[in-house]
């Protein structure tokens, strides 16, 4: 049975906690593209408040139970929509990602809508076809958690889900 998940407004108050969930060497490994300044607190909460006071940018705290256990969000980068999404490790594979996400493409409407994930990261790529994207491409980038360059799998919603 998949907890009762909930999206808010990412705040200040959070970026302790996600620092925490995201500081996890597993997750990072399996997240792969993280910020090479990802271990350093002061810089991701420096980070971390420009994307809060950014407008453009849909930034939510995945709440399970009113305890914060991840974030999940949407940017648009070189004019498409990308979302990313991030959830504490002993509780993967729960349905959280995914129902975070289905909600967040709830509330984002801007379609097409893309993502990205380390080819190896299988959990992730069934999060995202379990909401709708289909695979539409791959490339290789460096991934800074795992300081190599690695296939990343490419992927696209096209159409708003039930």
């Amino acid at each position: 049975m998949t907890p009762r998940v909930t999206l808010r407004n990412l705040t200040d108050d959070d970026l302790d906690v996600l620092f925490d969930i995201q500081a996890d060497k597993t997750a990072r490994h399996m997240a792969a593209f993280t910020s090479p300044d990802q271990g350093d607190r002061d810089a991701y909460g420096a980070k971390r408040r420009k994307i809060i006071a950014d407008d453009e940018i849909t930034k939510k705290t995945i709440l399970v139970d009113d305890q914060v256990v991840g974030s999940v969000g949407s940017y648009v980068i070189d004019g498409d929509t990308e979302v990313t999404y991030w959830v504490r490790r002993d509780l993967w594979g729960q349905g959280i990602a995914s129902a975070a996400l289905a909600e967040l493409l709830r509330q984002v409407t801007v379609r097409p809508v893309y993502a990205r994930v380390a080819a190896d990261n299988l959990a992730s790529a069934q999060v995202l076809v379990r909401n709708g994207f289909t695979r539409v491409g791959e490339e290789v980038a460096f991934a800074e958690a795992r300081k190599a360059e690695i296939e990343e799998h490419i992927y696209r919603l096209d159409q708003q889900q039930p």
